[in-house]
């Protein structure tokens, strides 16, 4: 049997996010003079009156749980033109998933190389090339509130690329973003002013290439840390800075 775990959050007018959403339902009732230009007929002729149901949305490309393209962090990536979401082998987003806890992590903190070590000691797994690694700060359950946008810790620099250093194409977290909240590297930076920390682990793009999901969810609800295979195809927005998607986790019961 094989069973499938949605790590999503919907694409939604929501407090948790500062970038608006615009979602307009439109009813099968008002669609039915469209139908009927469409068709060259009559309103009344449509069976019922009743048109098709539709949706208009304006939204930006990092709404809703979504895969931040190489382009997003900066335009070149390891000396290369950076590639846009399009532009990127599919390959790429399916693949072994493992999840790593940093919910013990204090809110605003850097998850260190230290920090992933010492919670795959803890499983007894080790990172292999391909593999989808998915950070578990817990933040989603604020999901629908304001202080999502603040809540979770974040991935450093360091982190990162040790990741990639293993393989890793593919990462994840269910925090607004991939690095800190923005709250806690703004009061960082306020006392050191070295700017080598403004969204550091995004910026690691420059040097290598990969790609991060955040606004995750329900990492709690996998019955193991790993063992389960993760496909998180993004949407092909040509030119795209990211990609909407739908992640998943797929296992075998």
């Amino acid at each position: 049997m094989v069973r499938i775990v949605d790590l999503s959050v919907p694409i939604e007018e929501s407090p948790s996010d500062p970038l608006p959403v615009e979602l307009v339902h439109e009813s099968h009732e008002k669609s039915a003079a469209a139908m009927a230009r469409f068709f060259g007929c009559n309103e009344s002729d449509i069976p019922h009156g009743l048109g098709w149901a539709n949706d208009y949305v304006k939204l930006h490309a990092h709404a809703g749980t979504h895969v931040d393209a190489p382009w997003h962090y900066f335009p070149t990536a390891g000396g290369k033109p950076a590639r846009t979401i399009d532009e990127l082998p599919l390959e790429w987003f399916y693949g072994d998933g493992v999840v790593i806890d940093m919910r013990h992590k204090s809110k605003g903190s850097v998850i260190t190389v230290a920090d992933l070590e010492a919670a795959l000691r803890k499983i007894g797994y080790q990172i292999k090339p391909g593999d989808i690694v998915l950070i578990h700060t817990g933040a989603d359950k604020y999901w629908g509130k304001a202080e999502y946008f603040d809540a979770g810790c974040g991935m450093g620099r360091e982190a990162t690329l040790w990741l990639i250093e293993r393989g890793v194409r593919v990462m994840g977290i269910d925090a607004w973003g991939w690095d800190r909240p923005f709250w806690a590297i703004k009061e960082e930076f306020a006392e050191s002013k070295d700017s080598g920390i403004l969204w550091a682990a995004h910026r690691v793009g420059m040097e290598r290439e990969y790609c991060h999901m955040e606004k995750l969810a329900n990492l709690d609800k996998l019955p193991r840390p790993f063992g389960f295979k993760v496909a998180c195809f993004p949407v092909k927005l040509a030119g795209g800075s990211a990609g909407w998607c739908r992640a998943v986790a797929i296992l075998n019961e």
